[in-house]
């Protein structure tokens, strides 16, 4: 039987407010049928059995999963921090940690770069330098095998996600949504439990979201390189956000102002955008 970790604590509280608010319609009808309000008092304790209270939302349990999952072979693609087929854009000043590739789109379609944003090496499939188209086309084959090689796992104990995830903490395993995440209310904690090798997979049947300064959290041992994000269409990483784990998006990936990536931005038809970003490949 799977454990349960609670991720939520439930909260009662007084609500003092409420019970004031009460109190006062309930005195104006007492004074309307001649009841004085210590009296009317009375009858309202009378009739009461429990304190008046305001409980918040119920406490969501992630279970603890017992399948072991091996990490998402990367193949020729592991040396990449940006992989896109028809766009990588930039608005400067970006800092990238880890090569750029672009295929089938020419490297006409690579804008914004200055000389100095790209620790590593930009290539485009209409390159000259011998053997720069096929090691393109190449790493985006095996960027395909690795995107259905995560979605298409599976287990006995999958957890289903849905919705806004912020305020989370995931265990290792799999995870998977049949419409689209948010981390927006809260910030996202992988909990690797002392474990290092921890392998973390989420599919996304739709889009993936963040809000503006939600951040991804690693805790206890758990290491970006370990995370493996598919998602079904396209991804936005929010102003300012901190996101970790490699993104697989079917379609495009869009990062907005100020946001730092901890991993990889793979694009497996359209674009990647950038606009003032830090991305950086994440050690193994």
């Amino acid at each position: 039987m799977a454990v349960s970790m609670k991720v939520l604590m439930k909260n009662n509280r007084t609500d003092s407010t409420s019970i004031e608010s009460r109190w006062t319609r309930f005195a104006g009808i007492f004074r309307k049928v001649g009841i004085t309000a210590g009296a009317g008092l009375f009858l309202v304790l009378m009739g009461c059995s429990k304190t008046d209270t305001v409980t918040d939302p119920t406490t969501q349990d992630i279970p603890l999963q017992t399948t072991v999952h091996s990490a998402v072979n990367l193949q020729s693609t592991a040396g990449f921090v940006i992989i896109a087929g028809s766009l990588i854009s930039n608005i400067p000043t970006s800092a990238l940690t880890g090569d750029v590739g672009l295929s089938p789109a020419a490297r006409s379609f690579i804008t914004g770069f200055g000389l100095t944003e790209v620790t590593g090496t930009i290539y485009a499939s209409d390159d000259v330098a011998a053997g720069v188209p096929a090691m393109l086309t190449a790493a985006k084959g095996d960027l395909t095998t690795a995107y259905n090689d995560a979605a298409g796992r599976t287990s006995t104990d999958i957890v289903l996600l849905a919705g806004n995830i912020g305020g989370l903490t995931l265990t290792p395993g799999l995870y998977k949504s049949s419409g689209s995440l948010a981390i927006s209310s809260g910030d996202l904690t992988f909990d690797a439990r002392g474990n290092a090798n921890a392998v973390f997979i989420i599919q996304i049947a739709s889009t993936l979201t963040t809000t503006s300064g939600r951040q991804v959290i690693l805790s206890g041992g758990a290491k970006s390189s370990n995370i493996f994000w598919q998602v079904g269409t396209s991804a936005t990483i929010g102003t300012t956000s901190i996101f970790r784990g490699t993104i697989m998006a079917d379609q495009s990936i869009s990062v907005n102002t100020g946001a730092a990536i901890e991993g990889r931005l793979f694009a497996r038809i359209a674009h990647v955008t950038l606009a003032g970003n830090t991305v950086v490949k994440p050690l193994p």
